[in-house]
């Protein structure tokens, strides 16, 4: 594949903005590769600068689930944005948007539409605190939330870590109400709820975790987080900003059957354009401004555009497209093992609705400290192998891959076929 003009764009872009991106995992930096620069998507394929074609399985990082510039959604924003872009006030698409997210979300009575999943994760937090009058939150080691302060922390060792700053620019004094767990481990929960459990506000867990790969839970995980946030009188928030309609019709809590006291949301309820929301239990949302006294507000908040993009994704978006989702992943999911068996690459498959994740090691990835085993020269090399054979996929080994509706099985097979190659050259190269 020729990629000049991707590479032209790239040192043009150097000099305007830090890494020449708008967001650090965009400059590629993990794959050592020029990133490339995409004009334009259709459906399941995507097109670079330099028009090369890919099946694309980054689909803007999630939103995409009807694929590229679906028709629908894109006569229903041009629709709208003849009418006017944003006016700063209350519009009838906010509330047709908010019955959907309401009827199919089960924790969710009243949600309060944002301009982002961080700024969605981050307001969710301030009413946790401001409703149980508690400071201090649990997270989970490799768990992405956003970039607001107090989620940047990464775990140290032991049961448990009050948080230190994993970025400059945190404060060690916001960092330490911050506890870090590894995700999956029940018991470290407990024991660090017997610690400080008063003085929890809430727990905030990505039902699966989609930023160190895709890690499901284990059984009984949900369901002892939901218990022992009861028991302690802390609030049990789950973002769903990756996983919302994402892993089922009813999002992940519908699936696993648990039901958190507030959500967040993003990524496929704006439908491509930038949104986030936050919504649970009346009693709590009730604490929201102007209705209560924890404050929240936004210059775009609910603006137009994203809320018909949302609304119109949501709208097309049936019970019966989530056992396809599985059908497709499963039968992804079943060529890249077999493919990976035969030529003797050491490979983990995680599956969770329409999304995948997959880890160039032989052992069982359930928390973040598993994930990091994988071989990332293996990823390295297959992420360039699978560009060159136009396939577009997350350059990190710690992103899962996505589907959407218009992902067919010829997609499917040529992926396949393209991994079989790439696990192909490994073996023969590395």
């Amino acid at each position: 594949m020729n990629f000049s003009k991707s590479i032209a764009a790239y040192e043009e872009a150097k000099p305007l903005m830090p890494g020449g991106v708008s967001s650090p995992v965009r400059s590629f930096p993990s794959v050592d590769l020029s990133p490339i620069f995409m004009d334009h998507g259709k459906a399941s394929k995507i097109y670079d600068v330099d028009g090369n074609e890919y099946i694309d399985y980054v689909l803007s990082w999630g939103p995409l689930i009807l694929g590229h510039a679906d028709e629908k959604v894109v006569a229903f924003i041009k629709e709208t944005a003849e009418k006017g872009t944003s006016f700063g006030a209350p519009t009838v698409l906010e509330s047709k948007l908010a019955k959907l997210v309401i009827e199919r979300v089960p924790s969710i009575d009243k949600v309060r539409f944002v301009n982002s999943g961080t700024e969605a994760t981050m307001s969710a937090i301030r009413l946790a605190r401001g409703y149980t009058g508690r400071d201090k939150i649990l997270k989970f080691e490799g768990s992405y939330h956003g970039s607001a302060d107090s989620l940047l922390i990464k775990a140290g060792s032991g049961v448990a870590t009050l948080g230190l700053p994993d970025s400059p620019g945190v404060p060690a004094e916001l960092a330490k109400d911050t506890l870090t767990v590894p995700y999956n481990d029940a018991e470290r929960v407990a024991e660090i709820f017997k610690q400080y459990g008063h003085d929890i506000a809430c727990v905030i867990v990505e039902p699966v975790a989609g930023n160190m790969g895709v890690v499901p839970p284990i059984d009984g995980f949900l369901q002892s987080l939901r218990q022992i946030t009861k028991e302690y009188g802390a609030l049990l928030i789950f973002d769903e900003v990756m996983t919302g309609f994402r892993v089922a019709y009813h999002c992940a809590q519908g699936y696993f059957g648990v039901t958190p006291d507030l959500t967040t949301l993003g990524k496929v309820i704006g439908g491509g354009l930038p949104v986030g929301a936050y919504g649970g239990r009346l009693d709590i949302m009730s604490q929201v401004a102007p209705e209560g006294p924890v404050y929240q507000a936004g210059t775009l908040s609910g603006n137009p555009l994203a809320m018909a993009a949302g609304y119109m994704t949501l709208s097309q978006l049936t019970p019966e497209d989530y056992p396809q989702f599985r059908e497709k992943t499963d039968r992804l999911a079943k060529g890249y093992r077999k493919a990976a068996e035969k030529y003797g690459i050491p490979l983990t498959v995680n599956q969770a609705g329409a999304m995948m994740g997959i880890f160039f090691t032989d052992q069982p990835v359930i928390n973040y400290l598993r994930s990091k085993s994988s071989n990332l020269d293996h990823f390295k090399t297959y992420f360039a192998q699978m560009i060159e054979q136009g396939v577009s996929l997350p350059p990190s080994q710690f992103e899962g891959v996505f589907l959407s509706t218009k992902h067919s099985m010829e997609d499917i097979d040529k992926t396949i076929q393209a991994a079989e190659h790439a696990f192909q050259f490994i073996a023969e190269h590395e």
